[in-house]
């Protein structure tokens, strides 16, 4: 029997919020969820998202204790292209610093494209910090393309 503990892959709930966002503020230390200030700005984008269908803020979660150590955004995008058919834009995606290397960044994109598959989506797209060197190798690793160059505007 293995000594390695399950992980369950689900939508995020109110009461990951501040482990979803202790992922977010630091990528290359573990941030103690205890320590975020949830804003008001932050409830009001957790619920805006959680009651759009077309949205999802998706975690990882040891499922003996429940602590969040993944998380992503999906967004499924309407479109008259692919045949009409949806495409999901996947961001946010964060591996707790002292978890990673051992296989559940790949396992949360995995289920993520799983998730837009069983959804019909044609594709999954994201997008990535040209600075991040090592997640490019990553979604490269997993099958992802460097098929287009993106661009913002910072409003």
């Amino acid at each position: 029997m293995s000594d390695a503990p399950a992980f369950v892959f689900r939508p995020a709930t109110r009461a990951d919020l501040p482990a979803v966002l202790a992922l977010l503020a630091e990528e290359e230390r573990v941030v103690d969820p205890a320590a975020i200030e949830v804003t008001e700005a932050y409830e009001r984008a957790f619920a805006a998202i959680e009651q759009d269908p077309r949205n999802e803020m998706l975690v990882l979660a040891e499922a003996g204790t429940g602590a969040v150590v993944g998380c992503l955004q999906a967004t499924y995008i309407p479109g008259l292209g692919k045949g009409g058919a949806e495409r999901a834009l996947i961001e946010a995606v964060r591996i707790r610093a002292d978890r990673r290397g051992g296989g559940l960044g790949r396992t949360l994109m995995e289920r993520a494209v799983a998730r837009a598959r069983a959804r019909g989506c044609a594709l999954v797209q994201l997008t990535s910090n040209k600075a991040r060197a090592d997640a490019h190798r990553f979604y490269a690793a997993l099958g992802f393309a460097r098929s287009h160059e993106g661009f913002k505007l910072t409003l």
